[in-house]
């Protein structure tokens, strides 16, 4: 049996979960509404306060989506009750991150700012030279933080560059002179 699949996803007060036909769920909490069409073959019971999600055989594509469909069910509910939150750090001289009502304005060292439009439902914070991506959806928060990093990757000799705060970056020595 799938250990995180079996356990139960308890739903927290304030918190409404309903699943229809084809197992189309929505959850609805105090930071907003989410809904996601889960995998068909899962039998997704709320019972009780908790969720719980069964598979009907034990095949491999079976014992795969069990695990998935519950990690995808509880993280609705955290991204409807608490939130997610990433944080990025801009490093190098001369980096720099602002923002302009909706847009986020990037100078990292090419000839031209580069500007990323903050998409719908997230929430993008600068504070010094740190970026913080928040929102309800663990999967577009996560999406948004990687396309920003990817726009200038920490390299290894100076460490320049968009890290996410929790990343350590492994450096590398330079060039040694010829003697």
């Amino acid at each position: 049996m799938s250990r995180i699949g079996r356990l139960p996803v308890t739903v927290p007060a304030g918190v409404t979960v309903d699943i229809t036909e084809k197992n189309h769920v929505t959850v609805k909490g105090p930071k907003g509404t989410l809904e996601q069409a889960l995998p068909e073959e899962m039998q997704i019971k709320l019972e009780e306060g908790a969720v719980t999600v069964t598979r009907p055989s034990d095949l491999k594509k079976m014992k795969s989506l069990h695990g998935l469909t519950r990690s995808l069910i509880q993280n609705m509910v955290t991204g409807v009750t608490e939130g997610y939150k990433k944080e990025l750090e801009v490093n190098g001289v001369g980096y720099r991150a602002a923002k302009q009502g909706k847009k986020l304005v990037l100078n990292l060292g090419f000839s031209h700012p580069v500007e990323m439009e903050d998409p719908e439902g997230l929430e993008v914070k600068v504070d010094g030279n740190k970026i913080i991506v928040e929102g309800i959806d663990k999967q577009r928060v996560g999406q948004y933080a990687a396309e920003i990093r990817e726009k200038r990757k920490p390299e290894p000799y100076k460490g320049k560059g968009i890290k996410y705060v929790d990343e350590v970056i492994r450096r590398k020595v330079g060039k040694t002179g010829k003697k």
